[in-house]
């Protein structure tokens, strides 16, 4: 079975707390000099996990990733220039 994950930034006023995040999903990397967690969630849990992130003193702001709402396969559309000089034999 494939879950759909989504990723979390949480901006943090201090890191001493950052391990406690664990247990709210996947701690993929830690910023020391920024001060921010990207956390890694299941997509279906994002909303009920963000507002038990925000309840806590030392979590300055939440915001999700939107990764996983964008369109990753693009298409390509011919130059019209280089078009219509190859046409010509330039």
């Amino acid at each position: 079975m494939f879950v759909q994950r989504q990723g979390l930034v949480v901006w943090l006023y201090s890191l001493k707390q950052a391990k406690m995040l664990r247990r709210f999903g996947n701690v993929h990397y830690i910023s020391k000099k920024l001060k921010y967690v990207v956390l890694y969630c299941n997509q279906d849990e994002v909303e009920e996990i963000m507002e038990k992130l925000k309840t806590f003193s030392f979590v300055k702001q939440v915001e999700p990733s939107y990764k996983p709402f964008l369109k990753l396969e693009y298409e390509s559309t011919p130059d019209k220039a280089k078009e219509y000089d190859y046409k010509l034999g330039i």
